[in-house]
């Protein structure tokens, strides 16, 4: 984990208790930060980059997940990925955690729709299933999937932020 400023090194002493010392960089203008990004990923690490200025626009685009942190997330903030509000940035490994479930989420989804249509595809292959209720049952197949996802995320969402 590197922590890359703009800002000179006055708050070193208390960033090294969280921080390697060789992995803090000061004075650190948006292309530097740009760079540094495109260094680590030419080393094949995928990164993940947390910004909360314009400054910070060029290496968030650079990197390969972008999480920008506002003050207020409803008005203008740099690119990402996601949004976390400033003032809840002490949960972002509960965000990252989130993120992981959540695209396992994702694929249980897909997983659940293949199922759902082999099946469908082999009662409508046998004649067991009429072209009518074929037709009725493939919107509900894709209504119930995201149904599925969006609930499970959001009880997964709430369980996570108590």
């Amino acid at each position: 984990m590197f922590l890359l400023s703009r800002d000179n090194d006055s708050e070193k002493e208390n960033l090294k208790q969280y921080f390697d010392e060789s992995n803090i960089l000061f004075n650190q203008t948006p292309q530097d930060k740009k760079d540094f990004i495109a260094n680590l990923q030419k080393q094949a690490k995928v990164v993940l980059m947390t910004g909360d200025g314009l400054n910070d626009a060029g290496a968030l685009i650079q990197s390969d997940v972008a999480l920008t942190v506002a003050d207020d997330v409803y008005h203008f903030s740099p690119a990402g990925d996601a949004i976390l509000e400033a003032k809840q940035f002490y949960k972002l490994s509960q965000f990252i955690h989130f993120t992981a479930k959540s695209l396992a989420i994702v694929k249980l989804s897909f997983t659940i729709s293949f199922f759902y249509n082999i099946i469908g595809i082999a009662f409508a292959l046998s004649e067991h299933l009429s072209p009518v209720i074929a037709a009725i049952l493939m919107p509900i197949s894709s209504i119930s999937v995201v149904a599925f996802a969006t609930f499970v995320t959001r009880f997964l969402g709430r369980k996570l932020s108590e």
